[in-house]
């Protein structure tokens, strides 16, 4: 007989995302954030101006992780081109 209870208790329980309370939440929340970006969009708008310029470091650091520094790259150079001397 427990084992009929839990699981009637498990399907009745769902996801609170799509029940009443969840939808409701979620409804005000959307509405709450169309608000704030037109309300505020000359400021975020603004901003992205400047986004290429800050991402410039952030690329420098991150995509130059791979070949381990500036440092080991002249000989490597020196000795390609010796070697398709004729």
């Amino acid at each position: 007989m427990s084992d009929e209870h839990a699981e009637h208790r498990n399907q009745s329980q769902g996801n609170f995302l799509t029940s009443r309370a969840g939808l409701v939440l979620l409804g005000f929340l959307a509405i709450g954030g169309i608000l704030l970006f037109t309300e505020h969009r000359a400021h975020v708008l603004g901003a992205l101006v400047w986004l290429p310029l800050l991402l410039c470091p952030l690329m420098h650091i991150f995509m130059h992780g791979g070949h381990g520094g500036h440092g080991g790259h002249a000989g490597h150079d020196r000795q390609d081109r010796e070697r398709s001397k004729p």
